[in-house]
């Protein structure tokens, strides 16, 4: 099992050649002056680099073939990036803040070039993952995502569930069924149709107002299910928001 985490393409937008710029943040402790779109660009080249030094390392050990490697991202992008067609960025419970790039590669089970439609969250990677390698879950410690192993078998395979999302940050939530999802955004409700309208541009809460009373229900039961946020990670989001100047999103 190898995880491993790029900082590229993410603040403090440095390359493998920029010692001095990394010495001058390291000073003076602050990046939201740092980057460029073509340090954001060649952040991603060094990145495909990398990947690519792991693909051949595994080609090498005659263990690509039955090694799942996926790559994904943890939220949208920011700054030098463009989501498009999606509206919003990181720190955005809007589709450009969540919905991220996936790519999952086992040549020994998953079809060369398929599309999978089935929508997941990055926790169903780790029940995915034990999953695969028949390993159960510690029952004292239960897991939030849910496998979708079999789904890697079919690229039209359905697994029709409720996804969620809660954010102390500007206090937002989320909830998507199907091609539904409800939104608040700081007691502001949206209820978007994502088949027809991925940009989330038409509102139609006062249209349909049962299905945004249903996941809104939805979304009241699941947080009432859920573990209060720790004490520490509640003083970071506070930190956070005195840090970064709302208009960086």
């Amino acid at each position: 099992m190898l995880s491993l985490h790029y900082s590229a393409p993410h603040w403090p937008w440095l390359t493998r050649d920029d010692a001095d710029e990394a010495l001058r943040i390291a000073g003076v402790g602050k990046h939201l002056d740092g980057g460029s779109i073509a340090t954001y660009q060649r952040m991603i080249h060094h990145m495909d680099e990398g990947i690519g030094w792991v693909l051949d390392a595994l080609a090498r050990k005659d263990a690509a073939d039955n090694t799942l490697v996926v790559f994904t991202s943890d939220n949208g992008g920011e700054r030098f990036s463009n989501n498009w067609p999606f509206v919003g960025q990181k720190m955005d419970l809007l589709e450009g803040g969540i919905r991220v790039p996936l790519i999952a590669r086992w040549p020994a089970r998953i079809a060369s070039s398929a599309l999978h439609n089935v929508p997941n969250l990055t926790m169903d990677w780790t029940a995915t993952m034990l999953d695969a390698a028949g390993v159960a879950a510690h029952p004292d410690y239960p897991l939030d995502g849910k496998s979708m192993l079999s789904a890697l078998d079919d690229p039209h395979a359905h697994m029709p569930r409720d996804l969620f999302w809660r954010m102390k940050h500007r206090t937002q939530r989320a909830v998507i069924r199907g091609d539904w999802k409800w939104l608040s955004i700081e007691g502001n409700e949206f209820l978007f149709n994502l088949g027809h309208d991925a940009r989330e541009r038409a509102n139609l809460k006062n249209r349909y107002p049962t299905m945004a009373n249903e996941l809104r229900s939805a979304w009241q039961a699941w947080d009432g299910s859920m573990p209060s946020i720790p004490p520490d990670a509640q003083a970071h989001v506070v930190f956070t928001e005195r840090e970064i100047p709302r208009a960086s999103f």
